[in-house]
C-alpha cells in the first residue's frame, strides 16, 4: 500500500495530478491533498475526482494511472 496525494495547483493542461509518498515530484505539503492509502493508483484517482474533476497520475510515480 502507497499513500496517494493530489495537487491542488493545476497543471497547464488542466489537470490536477496524483502522486504517490517519495515521488520527486511532489507538491509541498500546503499544495496537496491526501487521498488514502491504495495499493494501485487507480483509486487514488478516483478519490481525487472528489476534489476536481480533471484528474490524471504522475508520469513518474503514477505512470499505469497517467494519460497523454
Amino acid at each position: 500500500m502507497s499513500s496517494y496525494y493530489v495537487n491542488k495547483n493545476v497543471q497547464t493542461n488542466g489537470d490536477h495530478e496524483v502522486h504517490t509518498t517519495g515521488c520527486n515530484f511532489m507538491p509541498a505539503e500546503s499544495n496537496r491533498i491526501y487521498l488514502g492509502e491504495f495499493s494501485t493508483c487507480a483509486p487514488a484517482v478516483t478519490a481525487a475526482k472528489r476534489y476536481y474533476s480533471q484528474v490524471n497520475g504522475c508520469y513518474y510515480c503514477s505512470l499505469s494511472c497517467h494519460t497523454q
